[in-house]
């Protein structure tokens, strides 16, 4: 039993140093990647999620305000919003609750620093598209986040369509997981799409 126990935790500990060394390595890459790259990624990325007819079909959507290290997604919230219900994650606790964006409101700073709607009621309706971020993806759409499990545990209770997107150099082979890491439906990169 004990040399059981040993080799979970080698393998644990393999998993989360494999997991970081990848976030290292993908950071390295962003950080080589121009602004003006960043939104050319970004509109061919939506270009494609536009053309799409789940997206077109989508009333109610939850996307993410891009920081500095994710595909750039600002424009396309502002765009979007006057047509479709956009929602932002809000990290409250060990979980994400979602807040509707209105371009008209005031936005403040959560918990990581990253922008979110300025209001305390939570949305708890039906979402039809989940757009998500990630540190990386892979071809059999596995996601790797940054190690706190907020989008797993949210996405585990959604019906929602779950789209993966991120640069090029964020899709690779194969990331190491976990069983509670949640696959995607789709990933959309701006030379990809895994479905």
């Amino acid at each position: 039993m004990e040399k059981q126990r040993n080799i979970f935790s080698d393998n644990t500990a393999k998993l989360i140093a494999e997991k970081n060394r990848i976030r290292r390595v993908i950071r390295e890459f962003i950080t080589v990647i121009t602004e003006n790259q960043k939104l050319k990624d970004a509109d061919l990325v939506f270009l494609k999620i536009e053309s799409l007819s789940e997206f077109q079909n989508a009333k109610t959507i939850m996307m993410y305000w891009s920081d500095i290290n994710e595909l750039p997604t600002h424009t396309i919230i502002q765009k979007w919003s006057a047509e479709k219900q956009i929602l932002l994650p809000s990290v409250c606790g060990d979980d994400i609750k979602i807040k509707r964006f209105d371009i008209n409101q005031k936005m403040k700073r959560g918990i990581f620093g990253i922008l979110e709607p300025d209001i305390t009621a939570n949305y708890s309706g039906k979402i039809d598209l989940v757009i998500v971020p990630a540190v990386a993806f892979d071809i059999k759409k596995n996601r790797m986040g940054r190690g706190k499990g907020y989008y797993d545990r949210f996405l585990k209770n959604t019906k929602a369509l779950r789209w993966g997107v991120g640069f090029d150099c964020q899709l690779l082979l194969s990331i190491p997981t976990y069983k509670n890491d949640i696959k995607m439906d789709k990933i959309i990169t701006p030379t990809h799409i895994i479905e």
